[in-house]
């Protein structure tokens, strides 16, 4: 699916995403990211089955008021001892579907808020 992104052409948004890849800023991109308003990078987990405690750690370095997990084409939420680190710090966790996250963080990072986006594929 194609998003439109043309208000604010100094942030990242997501442009468009399908079945394994998301487009962040018209470039396409596939494997696990972290993403902000700001950062596009790599993250660690190949995928759900992967995650690790340090993964979610990873991400209070972004200084994030909201985080927003998507778990692929469908919903699957993390044991609450791997993101023990982002509740400790006060950092919402926002747990969707990869289509849900790359529309809800482009509306977030429109409004100006410190939201990281953190996509994993089936």
């Amino acid at each position: 699916m194609k998003l439109v992104q043309d208000k604010y052409p100094e942030i990242n948004q997501f442009s468009g995403y399908g079945e394994q890849w998301v487009s962040v800023n018209g470039i396409r991109q596939q494997g696990s990211l972290l993403v902000s308003a700001t950062a596009l990078k790599p993250w660690r987990p190949a995928g759900f089955d992967d995650l690790q405690r340090e993964d979610f750690t990873v991400v209070l370095s972004e200084q994030p008021e909201l985080v927003l997990l998507g778990t692929g084409s469908r919903i699957r939420f993390p044991h609450p001892s791997l993101s023990r680190d982002l509740i400790e710090a006060g950092v919402g966790m926002e747990i969707m579907d990869v289509g849900a996250l790359c529309r809800t963080f482009n509306a977030l990072v429109g409004e100006g808020r410190k939201a990281v986006g953190l996509v994993l594929f089936d």
